[in-house]
C-alpha cells in the first residue's frame, strides 16, 4: 500500500482491482509524505534495500537516488507495472511468503504494512531477507488510524447493506506495544516505536479517497451500489472531517518504527 508509498501490498486475490492511475490522481500524497520514513532509514550508497510493498516505486526512487540498490516488491500487477516503468527493479510478490534469503542490508516500508493482515508472517519473511544486523524501517496505519472512516464505512454496511464487518479482515492498525512486542518476537531489538497522529488534507475528497483507498471494503459490496455507499459514508463523515470550505482531512495516524535483525 508499499514503498512507493503505495498501501498496496495486500493478499493475493484482491491486487488486481489496485490502479496506479487511480493512486496517481487521488492519492500521491501518501508518497509526498513519506520523507520522514526515507530519513529515517538513512539509505547508504551500496546498500542493498528491499522496498516492502513498493506501489508505483516513487519512493523506491528516492532510495536509489541515494545511491542504494533497490529491489521493490509488490502484490499489485498494476502497481509493479508503473513502478518498472520507472526504472525500479520492482516485483510481483507476496509480503505474506517473501522469496528472500539473506539478501538485504535494510528493509523499508511506507503506507503498505497495514494491509498485510497476517504480521507475524510478514516479519518472519523480512527477518529472512534481511543480513544479521539488517534494519528494518517502515511506517504505516496504527491504532485510531481513519477510526472516523473506518467506523462510517462499517455503519453504512451494517445499516444500509446488511454486512456486518469490523474490516479486520482488511487493515491491520496495532498498537504501538503491540507491533514491538511482534518485531522482538520475530528477532528484532527494536530501536524506536512510535504512534503519530498526522491529520492529512484530502484534496482528491472523501468518495475518491474511498473509492481508491478502502477500495477492498467497498468490494464487499456489488460495483453497482458502490459509488452510492460512498456517497452516504462520506454524509456520515462530513460534520467531523470537512471543514466550512468544503476541504475534507483524514484522520490519520501512522505508526513508524525502526528495528535490526539480531
Amino acid at each position: 500500500m508499499n514503498s512507493g508509498g503505495s498501501d498496496t501490498a495486500r493478499e493475493p486475490g484482491r491486487e488486481d482491482a489496485w490502479s496506479a492511475g487511480d493512486y496517481a490522481r487521488n492519492a500521491r500524497f501518501v508518497s509526498d509524505l513519506g520523507a520522514p520514513v526515507v530519513q529515517l532509514l538513512d539509505p547508504r550508497p551500496g546498500e542493498e534495500i528491499l522496498d516492502l510493498g513498493c506501489g508505483d516505486g516513487v519512493l523506491s526512487q528516492r532510495l536509489a537516488e541515494a545511491g542504494a540498490r533497490v529491489v521493490g516488491v509488490d502484490a499489485s500487477p498494476d502497481m509493479v507495472a508503473a513502478a518498472q516503468a520507472r526504472g525500479v527493479d520492482a516485483r510481483l510478490a507476496d509480503a505474506h511468503a517473501l522469496p528472500f534469503d539473506a539478501a538485504f542490508d535494510a528493509v523499508f516500508s511506507n503506507a503498505a504494512m497495514h494491509w498485510m493482515t497476517r504480521p507475524d508472517a510478514v516479519i518472519a519473511g523480512v527477518a529472512r531477507a534481511l543480513r544479521p544486523g539488517g534494519r528494518f524501517v517502515a511506517e504505516f496505519g496504527g491504532a485510531g488510524n481513519v477510526a472516523a472512516i473506518r467506523t462510517a464505512i462499517i455503519a453504512v454496511l451494517s445499516r444500509d447493506y446488511g454486512i456486518d464487518t469490523t474490516l479486520d479482515q482488511i487493515w491491520y492498525f496495532p498498537t504501538d506495544a503491540e507491533h514491538r512486542a511482534r518485531l522482538e518476537a520475530g528477532g528484532f531489538a527494536v530501536e524506536e516505536i512510535a504512534l503519530i497522529p498526522r491529520p492529512t488534507p484530502v484534496t482528491a475528497g472523501i468518495e475518491a479517497w474511498l473509492a481508491t483507498l478502502a477500495a477492498p471494503a467497498l468490494r464487499l459490496l456489488p460495483e453497482a451500489e458502490r459509488t452510492e455507499a460512498a456517497a452516504r459514508i462520506g454524509a456520515l463523515l462530513a460534520p467531523a472531517l470537512r471543514d466550512q470550505a468544503g476541504n475534507w482531512r483524514a484522520d490519520y495516524v501512522r505508526l513508524r518504527f525502526r528495528a535490526r535483525l539480531r
